[in-house]
């Protein structure tokens, strides 16, 4: 339940930050009476949310037991892209976040649009709830009453939170807490990857195909079913959803979940402690492609000395 919960919290609170954001703007600029249509807009992405959790439900419920395993794995592996995409966009541009919404709104009612307010509302919210699906479905499957319990805490903890900012003006370091369950995300996704490519590795084995020694364990802990420590207990469960976490893996998975941390970990704590740094990296990057010279085919152009 818990990383299901910091997911819906973390996704929720945004899609409340942004609404906040645009609704402190109208109050700012004496437009009140242009709110509605940014409840409108919420209104529906909710609705559109629900109805997108209940589309996946559905679709899933009509699969084969070697299909469910095929979904299971592309869903946890697009689910890691996206939560990464995220993580690492927040990271970087988190603190352009207000002041880019603030100017699409003003921008959407100069142009006296109030059906682009309800569409900008939508877009802003649905984004969030529809990531919110995608990241519980690998959750779902295994652990629905988990998952169930972790939305709607998720939700009330966010919703809270949000009023608290915006109605009693309450002041938290947003920066330091998306630093903070930033990394907690990240080794959730990692853990993620890992049973993403677990899925795929047993759907591989369902449908005859030979997996070689990616799908020979790499280690298994003699801890029993019942046991809480089995990644299915009481506490293993609890590891397992936050850390990936299990008493046997596959070499495939092992090298996933460990490749990811190395990666994306040290990302993630440089861009919030040191973005200067990504930042030269990737103008020295951009540089070196500038530099490169090019023919009209695309090829490095050649002196006469080279031909």
């Amino acid at each position: 339940m818990l990383g299901q919960y910091l997911i819906t919290f973390r996704e929720v609170l945004e899609a409340a930050l942004v609404v906040s954001i645009v609704l402190a703007y109208m109050i700012k600029t004496d437009r009140l009476h242009l709110t509605r249509y940014i409840w409108w807009g919420v209104a529906l992405a909710a609705a559109a949310s629900v109805g997108a959790g209940i589309g996946v439900a559905l679709l899933y419920g009509g699969l084969s037991e070697a299909s469910v395993k095929l979904f299971e794995g592309l869903a946890a592996l697009i689910a890691v892209a996206v939560l990464t995409t995220m993580i690492l966009w927040m990271a970087l541009k988190g603190s352009q976040v207000e002041q880019d919404i603030k100017d699409r709104t003003r921008d959407v009612v100069e142009r006296g649009a109030v059906m682009g307010l309800v569409a900008f509302a939508f877009i802003m919210v649905f984004r969030e709830g529809f990531e919110t699906v995608l990241f519980l479905t690998p959750f779902a499957s295994s652990d629905p009453t988990g998952t169930l319990y972790g939305l709607l805490l998720g939700m009330a903890s966010a919703l809270v939170i949000a009023y608290a900012i915006f109605r009693l003006g309450v002041r938290i370091d947003l920066r330091r807490f998306f630093y903070l369950s930033s990394i907690l995300l990240v080794l959730l996704a990692a853990g993620l990857a890992g049973y993403g490519v677990h899925e795929l590795l047993e759907y591989g084995e369902a449908v005859g195909a030979s997996t070689g020694w990616a799908g020979e364990y790499a280690y298994q802990v003699d801890v029993p079913s019942d046991s809480p420590w089995h990644h299915k207990g009481t506490v293993g469960s609890v590891f397992a959803v936050m850390f990936g976490y299990s008493v046997k893996m596959e070499w495939a998975r092992v090298i996933v979940h460990l490749a990811y941390l190395a990666v994306f970990l040290p990302l993630v704590v440089i861009a919030y402690r040191r973005p200067e740094l990504l930042t030269s990296a990737g103008d020295r990057v951009r540089s070196l492609i500038r530099a490169t010279p090019r023919s009209g085919t695309g090829r490095p152009e050649t002196g006469p000395g080279d031909r």
